[in-house]
């Protein structure tokens, strides 16, 4: 595996642990590294804990890689979006355990996810896109309206509003927080108990329920790399 995204299967959990830097920043590498993770998972068959490091998840793509040049963003971009529609697909359960800041595609992760847990403390949750000059792509649009409260949906978007974790459970990116100590048992717990779903069930009903956010994630993401921003 790589040392980007560590594979740790204990009990019929796999725990996907990012680790890329002080800000987690998403890259090509470390997309293909989480997609190497989740065949390993899936060839286990088991529950799926993605998480980062003390404070942060991810602050988001790789900013060097989306700076340096027109192709070389549109292919993460889509590559990131890709992800997305795949963990949404996923056919055993993915729980987040968000150790700290999550920030535009950390965020997308938390969307991406079945269950998602955060931490307290002085940490900033979000899509900062608009703040730092990019236009939202339409994945992103998407994935967003389709998993966040009507009410912070906008804000969110269109007026970058970060929030803190609590507020983050209000807006719709975490399901739950809790004090960080307690991060990592609360997530086993989470998994423990998802364990003892019916796993064919779940995979067909998620798709059931998914089936029109992953249809618009399709055209979404072709739609990204036609008429890119």
């Amino acid at each position: 595996m790589s040392e980007l995204v560590t594979y740790q299967l204990e009990d019929g959990i796999a725990t996907l642990t990012l680790n890329n830097g002080k800000v987690n920043a998403i890259s090509p590498d470390v997309i293909a590294a989480f997609n190497d993770a989740l065949d390993l998972a899936v060839q286990d068959r088991a529950v799926v804990i993605l998480t980062g490091q003390p404070g942060i998840l991810s602050g988001g793509y790789d900013l060097k890689v989306m700076t340096s040049g027109p192709q070389a963003s549109i292919a993460l971009v889509t590559a990131g979006s890709t992800l997305s529609r795949r963990l949404l697909s996923h056919p055993f359960p993915v729980i987040v355990a968000c150790p700290g800041h999550a920030v535009a595609k950390g965020a997308f992760l938390l969307l991406s996810a079945d269950y998602r847990i955060g931490v307290e403390g002085p940490f900033r949750i979000g899509l900062n896109e608009v703040q730092i000059g990019m236009t939202m792509h339409h994945a992103g649009i998407e994935l967003a309206r389709d998993r966040l409260r009507r009410s912070a949906f906008h804000r969110s978007v269109i007026n970058a509003e970060m929030f803190d974790p609590a507020s983050a459970v209000d807006a719709g990116f975490l399901d739950k927080v809790v004090p960080v100590e307690q991060l990592h048992e609360t997530a086993l717990a989470a998994a423990q108990q998802l364990k003892t779903i019916n796993m064919n069930a779940h995979k067909k009903t998620k798709l059931k329920v998914r089936k029109a956010l992953l249809d618009l994630l399709d055209d979404a993401i072709i739609r990204d790399q036609e008429h890119p921003v």
